[in-house]
């Protein structure tokens, strides 16, 4: 009786170890964060499996990496790996959620998965929308498209500098990226003129960069910067509160105040105020009333500060321009528009760093530039000698003891003591680049 007992207790055990292992099979998506993945030709080994930028197993496929090239469209480039048409019809709809095949760039990544014959239909194409973002196709049995992100490595980094000629040739001299020369210029906006850098200016900076697979993509988080200009001091630390994130000095008050000191993100200024100046088109002197920016066609133009749109339409002189009344003290005029912005029109109120108009020619101008007016009590002034309105803000009392601890700890950090940054800022998915920073329109 125990033998047999013991005998329908082992195959009983038997059994259910059968119908495990019966159960368990290879998934196709046996990666358990890829994007796409793929059913190799051979059984699974116990030996390490290994992934590439795309989550797909490296000793499954050969892979070929390719560009678009120019005049490429979707179909051209699927039609030479011998894809049939119906079935890039059926790609080109399902991946409408994903990506408008008919927008593709030249010189874009694009790369294909065989199994074994290059001259086989592939049974991955992904394509690179950027450095980030791709678009994986499977051709497979069951069609699909789906989007991936590649892993973002962040590191962090401490610069500083004395400028000589210019900031960005400062940064350059240090291999550092120039997008930090225009993020200092959109934190110290409303204390520090960018356009007038002095020789001997200087500055410190803690920040974030992004890199995918080794290549620096763009700038993460400004943890602490500090910019000395004309002799005077600034200092910006990040607080974030109730979701948003704002800069304040080290005594806790905000670097924000009611007017930027220029109305475009850091470029070059061309020329400046002027009771007497040759003007380029009229042929003659005159005075020239506003300060002049020079930028590309289609650089974005900001309100320096909130206020209601008084005047927005064109004159021979003015070409296309945008006027906006701030107070009962203070205009600002913006002047040779390439278009007013949409919505932009006389009543409209617009909130400082509000884009009201776009970077041209039109008017008397000879070449891209914005000319910038401003208004004292009806009277024309020198924007960038007016001294304008300091209203500060600061951070509320019953935070501004956690604020002032984490100030304590970020000033070593800007003197490039990294270790003292026990709790570093997590990275971003994903921030602009240079080229998003001018959106030309």
């Amino acid at each position: 009786m125990r033998l047999s007992l013991f005998l329908l207790l082992k195959i009983s055990a038997l059994t259910t170890f059968f119908l495990i292992l019966v159960a368990f099979k290879p998934n196709e998506r046996i990666h358990p964060e890829a994007q796409a993945s793929l059913t190799p030709p051979q059984q699974l080994t116990h030996s390490l499996v290994e992934y590439d930028e795309y989550n797909i197993r490296k000793d499954a496929y050969v892979r070929s990496s390719h560009s678009v090239k120019k005049r490429d469209t979707f179909s051209d480039i699927l039609d030479q790996f011998n894809v049939p048409a119906t079935t890039i019809a059926t790609l080109v709809d399902i991946a409408k959620p994903h990506l408008d095949v008919r927008k593709i760039r030249a010189g874009n990544k694009y790369i294909t998965y065989h199994q074994s014959q290059p001259d086989a239909v592939p049974d991955f194409f992904i394509y690179e929308k950027g450095p980030i973002e791709y678009v994986v196709f499977d051709l497979r049995d069951s069609l699909t498209v789906e989007t991936g992100k590649k892993t973002i490595r962040t590191v962090t980094k401490h610069i500083s500098g004395s400028i000589e000629s210019s900031l960005y040739q400062t940064l350059s001299d240090q291999d550092a990226n120039p997008m930090v020369a225009i993020e200092l210029s959109e934190i110290f906006a409303w204390q520090v003129d960018f356009y007038r850098i002095m020789k001997g200016d200087n500055f410190k900076v803690v920040y974030e960069e992004e890199y995918v697979e080794n290549q620096p993509i763009g700038i993460g988080k400004i943890i602490a910067a500090n910019f000395t200009h004309a002799g005077e001091e600034y200092s910006a630390f990040p607080f974030e509160l109730e979701g948003n994130t704002e800069f304040y000095n080290d005594e806790g008050n905000s670097l924000r105040r009611p007017f930027l000191k220029a109305p475009l993100r850091f470029n070059r200024i061309s020329s400046r105020y002027s009771l007497r100046r040759f003007h380029p088109v009229q042929k003659r002197y005159k005075a020239h009333l506003g300060t002049d920016y020079a930028a590309p066609t289609g650089t974005p133009v900001r309100s320096t500060a909130d206020g209601t749109v008084v005047e927005a339409g064109y004159t021979k002189g003015n070409g296309r321009y945008v006027k906006v009344k701030h107070n009962g003290t203070y205009t600002t005029g913006y002047l040779h528009f390439s278009k007013i912005a949409k919505g932009i029109k006389k009543g409209v109120r617009v909130k400082q760093g509000d884009v009201i108009g776009y970077v041209g020619s039109t008017g008397l101008a000879t070449g891209p530039h914005l000319c910038y007016r401003f208004w004292k009590n009806g009277k024309q002034v020198d924007a960038l000698r007016e001294k304008l309105p300091d209203t500060v803000e600061s951070i509320r009392e019953e935070y501004l003891s956690d604020f002032l601890d984490q100030v304590s700890r970020l000033k070593p950090v800007l003197e490039g003591n990294l270790a003292n940054l026990s709790n570093p800022p997590k990275p971003l998915i994903y921030r602009p680049l240079l080229e998003d920073v001018y959106t030309f329109q």
